[in-house]
């Protein structure tokens, strides 16, 4: 306590008060659909379901009256614009809003089904048609029942630390490999959302920067990887829907992956799951925030904390959408065959496979030097959503949180389209990463992005609706 503190000072906790819904829809993919995602699979076919996979829908209203949908989705990747916009679109349709009021967001599993119509005619690809209509069916279904039950609510936001995630850019005998660099650093911040309706906590908001890949190409059953026991964690605890959206995890990924074990990704998501609840349970009780009660004379003098409850303001309520696109150069592209030729010598299975993900990169999405990358940002009181379609490295999250110190800032890779590409860095280009050759993008599209995204959120925090105020650094917690 310092000289300024009186009685009746308060630790401020960013919030969001908004209108708010939650539903969701069980959306495991069919036993047989084609799940092969990994160049050594000798299989096409899923034989199972490790966990359940879920779409959960989060409806939210601000003091704008515009409704904006999130959903969270158990999925992969999309790998062609037509597949992505035909889902989304459907949505849209489905509830009656425009583009700047969805988010569709993947939590990227490697162990799912393909998200592909083009392959309908591989095995289990006649499933996929079926599939992803499915999707866009639940996603229409959650996103109505949330907007229905949408009611005044609170949103509470804090940050814990959990080291899941490693960078996964490993060099090894002068070969730029994809895997665990034990002397590289990795963002360690989840973001977390309390989500609560009259004092009872409705759901949780989990935002963490790791990509699913702990199962792989031994695994035969589809799984929502580490995500789902992550869940199961944190939603035994509170008794509510727990939502993730990946982060900007271009380069993160577990220390341990690429194995069959679905016991590993048990592992790693409870250890993510401990570290949520380890911060949620470091906040005071829903809607409320530790205030200087008293001080009490004993052996010493004692400052007493006590949870106290916090009226609604105008800027914990505002609201504040921008849809922008960033125009992003393309590096010269070697033609299919040459890639072709290129991969002549790698396994048949391998080579299929990564000129599959060339051609569906290239088809709908390239037809000029530059290609227009969409950035949705939305603002809810204290906190913003920034979301993109491709895959930052986490620099784009560091980055925006260096420029707007102390306010909650969720980033979502794999969320909308088009535009499933990699944004590495500089340093990622130089070595020869895995992520720099894939990418149609030039050196220099990630800092594009990052310029462009804070230019947005710069300018919905100077929306017409919103405060002066500047909230308070979000508390963190200790390692998980």
């Amino acid at each position: 306590m310092t000289s300024a503190t009186r009685i009746g000072d308060r630790i401020r906790v960013p919030r969001s008060d908004v209108s708010i819904g939650i539903a969701r829809r069980d959306i495991t993919p069919p036993t047989g659909i084609r799940a092969k995602n990994w160049g050594p699979a000798d299989w096409e076919r899923s034989e199972g379901a490790h966990r359940p996979f879920t779409l959960t829908a989060l409806a939210l209203i601000g003091d704008d009256a515009r409704p904006r949908v999130l959903l969270a989705v158990d999925g992969t990747w999309w790998r062609r614009v037509a597949d992505e916009r035909g889902v989304r679109t459907a949505i849209l349709d489905g509830l009656g809003l425009a583009p700047d009021q969805l988010l569709v967001s993947l939590s990227h599993t490697h162990a799912g089904a393909v998200l592909c119509a083009a392959d309908a005619h591989l095995p289990g690809g006649e499933l996929i048609p079926g599939y992803l209509d499915a999707l866009a069916t639940a996603g229409v279904a959650a996103g109505r029942e949330a907007l229905a039950a949408a009611r005044p609510g609170l949103i509470e936001w804090t940050t814990g630390r959990c080291t899941l995630a490693a960078e996964r850019e490993l060099d090894l005998g002068g070969r730029a490999l994809v895997g665990f660099h034990p002397a590289g650093a990795a963002d360690d911040t989840v973001t977390i959302g309390r989500i609560s309706v009259d004092g009872a906590v409705r759901a949780t908001l989990v935002n963490y920067a790791c990509h699913p890949t702990t199962l792989a190409w031994q695994q035969r059953a589809v799984s929502p990887d580490y995500v789902g026991a992550m869940r199961d964690v944190v939603e035994s605890a509170t008794g509510a829907p727990c939502l993730f959206v990946q982060g900007a995890s271009g380069e993160l990924a577990p220390r341990e992956q690429y194995t069959g074990d679905v016991a590993v990704a048990d592992r790693h998501g409870r250890s993510l799951g401990h570290a949520v609840l380890a911060a949620i349970d470091a906040l005071p009780a829903p809607g409320e925030e530790l205030t200087l009660d008293r001080v009490v004379e004993s052996g010493a003098p004692l400052a007493v904390w006590a949870g106290r409850p916090v009226a609604v303001s105008a800027a914990s309520a505002s609201a504040a959408t921008i849809l922008s696109e960033v125009e992003l150069p393309l590096r010269d592209l070697p033609t299919l065959d040459e890639l072709a030729e290129e991969w002549a010598d790698i396994d048949p299975r391998s080579r299929d496979e990564r000129l599959g993900r060339a051609r569906n990169l290239r088809e709908d999405y390239i037809d000029g030097p530059t290609v227009a990358h969409p950035v949705w940002v939305w603002r809810f009181g204290d906190a913003l959503f920034v979301a993109h379609p491709g895959e930052a490295y986490s620099r784009l999250q560091t980055a925006l949180r260096d420029r707007f110190p102390g306010i909650p800032i969720v980033v979502m890779n794999l969320t909308n389209g088009p535009g499933f590409v990699y944004l590495p860095t500089a340093e990622a280009y130089a070595r020869g990463a895995y992520q720099a050759w894939q990418t149609p993008l030039a050196p220099g599209a990630l800092d594009l992005l990052i310029d462009h995204a804070a230019e947005r959120v710069a300018g919905v925090l100077a929306a017409p609706t919103a405060s002066a105020h500047t909230p308070t650094p979000i508390p963190t917690q200790g390692e998980a």
